[in-house]
């Protein structure tokens, strides 16, 4: 392959990446994504955080990033949860969840 062929494919490549190439949804795909998932856990409280803390963060690999951060915050705090005893949030953990829900709101109004 000659050296220009590289520099555009090369090119060509970091183009479509840089695009949302990479098979992330758009800002409108993941809030509608969002508005139906119905994701429902089982389990005790502790089964139950691991639950949203996994899906949590196999749902924000899909997302756009913008809302994919949040969606990762969500996750980290619920692994938390899940390594307590009780598997329920602590007040600072349930603002924190809130605080992320808040601004998923904010990009994706209703």
């Amino acid at each position: 392959m000659k050296r220009g062929s590289i520099a555009v494919a090369l090119a060509a490549t970091l183009l479509l990446t840089a695009c949302g190439a990479e098979g992330r949804m758009s800002i409108q795909e993941s809030c509608e994504f969002l508005k139906t998932d119905v994701f429902q856990p089982t389990g005790n409280a502790v089964q139950q955080a691991r639950q949203k803390a996994e899906h949590y963060r196999d749902v924000a690999k899909q997302l756009d990033p913008s809302i994919a951060a949040f969606i990762e915050t969500m996750a980290g705090l619920e692994e938390k949860i899940a390594s307590s005893s009780t598997g329920v949030a602590t007040p600072e953990q349930q603002k924190q969840l809130t605080d992320a829900f808040n601004s998923i709101g904010k990009i994706c109004p209703q």
